[in-house]
């Protein structure tokens, strides 16, 4: 017969990080929290066992199964026999069991021989795998982590089913107890970098951890710059194919995406897909994505300098049609971009935060439709609509999500240099940026590997991708233990 056991009204006393458990303390742990239960139950010879557990956080339909009806056929000592779970733990002290109650398990309490045991009986709801939605591809696996680490560990072992694919678990957050698993294979990863990581990842003191880029700001070497220093990623294939590489895999518990690292600046520009297309389409569309990262910062930065300084340089024709349409315009060019950039920053987020069918039907008329009004009403120049909208489709050739963000930031930046000194100024603005790009790491790596430091054997999978073949060493920056990707070269 089970029957609930009263609380203790006792206020909880302060106690050390090695308190030994006890019954009354572990009730007082236990008090105000309403889907906590304390229960009582009766073996077959009469004899009690108490039950704890938070109601919310275990399989309720598991516990009769499992604990409930084993223990009532058996005594006391066929407790470990009777259970039908197997990751039977003992405790002795009030830190454990609170940390056992709170991830899912039941407290068995035998108050004559002061005896405690945790049984996992933790629910997981979890989903079922989905295709990516930020990094989605024509050819290539379709499935995307989920927020249950261990099925994501599952999917990066499946596709690399070695011993030497090592884990190590960090829990961080003094609140919400995180779970993070660094991920990389033994003896060809750099040590230097599992050192680096590992020593990051212990000097971590924050409250609570939510998602992935949670953890990258604690772990990155540069706090302040636009740039990401790790590659965040919901693919199970693309952590599996960064291993290979001589790289970290950081997963983080409750989270659907995967932090790599070290990464350089080109490998934000790299898709999947690079890897399953032919070598020489794979090449031309990478070739296409870094020209409309240069095209997307330049463009209307280049239309305000040519029209504010320097148009002299327009041929007449063109400087013709540009005179016409600006004739009546009240803004000047700078204002007049500025205006727009920031009415298509506005449409942009609009529609993500709308249903997606209602998001895109106003990402394409609301475009449409201001563009229009604006020229119709004399706001701005046809010439500048073709601009900024070209600038907006390039944006979105960068596969990853962030880039976009950081373009937008970078575009304005370039923009005020260009009103101020005109092309000059977006020659300085794209020096500062190489600059600043050559002064960041990741993971003590340099940012900018394989140019700078130079790297030419690497070069054959930065800009263009050769043949697959070709390919047969990993990238020297990384500094793998394997060097060699063919057999017969270890």
């Amino acid at each position: 017969m089970l029957t609930k056991k009263p609380r203790q009204k006792n206020e909880k006393e302060l106690v050390s990080s090695k308190t030994p458990l006890t019954d009354g303390l572990l009730t007082q742990s236990l008090a105000n929290m309403e889907d906590s239960e304390i229960i009582s139950l009766d073996t077959n010879l009469g004899e009690k066992i108490f039950l704890y557990y938070i109601k919310t956080l275990i399989d309720n339909e598991r516990l009769n199964e499992v604990i409930v009806e084993p223990l009532k056929q058996c005594s006391k000592d066929q407790i470990n026999k009777s259970l039908l779970n197997a990751k039977i733990k003992k405790l002795s002290y009030l830190e454990e069991a609170e940390k056992e109650i709170v991830h899912g398990s039941v407290l068995l309490y035998d108050p004559t021989q002061n005896h405690w045991l945790a049984v996992p009986l933790e629910t997981k709801f979890t989903r079922s795998i989905e295709p990516p939605e930020t990094e989605t591809v024509i050819y290539g696996a379709k499935d995307s982590f989920v927020e249950q680490i261990d099925q994501n560990i599952t999917m990066i072992r499946q596709r690399l089913p070695i011993t030497a694919l090592k884990t190590e678990t960090f829990t961080i957050g003094s609140l919400s107890r995180t779970k993070v698993v660094m991920m990389y294979i033994e003896g060809l990863t750099n040590p230097e970098f599992i050192s680096i990581a590992r020593e990051k990842m212990m000097s971590i003191d924050f409250d609570q951890f939510f998602d992935a880029s949670q953890v990258e700001a604690f772990i990155e070497d540069h706090r302040h710059t636009l740039f990401p220093q790790f590659l965040e990623t919901e693919r199970p294939d693309v952590c599996s194919h960064s291993l290979v590489l001589g790289k970290l895999v950081f997963l983080v518990d409750k989270t659907p995406n995967g932090l790599i690292g070290p990464i350089n600046f080109f490998n934000l520009f790299q898709s999947p897909q690079d890897y399953f297309l032919r070598w020489f389409i794979a090449s031309f569309l990478r070739c296409i994505r870094f020209f409309s990262f240069f095209l997307t910062l330049t463009l209307v930065p280049l239309y305000v300098a040519l029209t504010e300084h320097h148009y002299q340089v327009i041929p007449l024709q063109i400087l013709y049609v540009l005179l016409k349409s600006r004739s009546q315009l009240p803004f000047t060019p700078f204002w007049e971009a500025t205006i727009m950039l920031i009415t298509l920053e506005i449409i942009k987020e609009a529609s993500l935060r709308m249903p997606t069918k209602s998001g895109q039907i106003l990402g394409v008329i609301g475009g449409i439709v201001i563009s229009q009004a604006t020229v119709q009403a004399g706001v701005t120049s046809n010439i500048l609509i073709v601009s900024v909208g070209i600038s907006a489709i390039t944006s979105f050739l960068v596969p990853d999500y962030l880039m976009t963000k950081i373009i937008t930031l970078l575009r304005f930046f370039l923009l005020v240099l260009s009103q101020l000194i005109g092309l000059p100024g977006i020659v300085l603005g794209m020096f500062i940026i190489f600059v600043h790009l050559i002064g960041l790491t990741s993971l003590k790596q340099p940012y900018l590997a394989p140019i700078t430091p130079l790297y030419l054997k690497d070069w054959n999978d930065l800009f263009i991708r050769v043949p697959l073949s070709w390919i047969k060493e990993r990238p020297r920056f990384l500094s793998p233990l394997q060097k060699w990707r063919i057999k017969n070269r270890r």
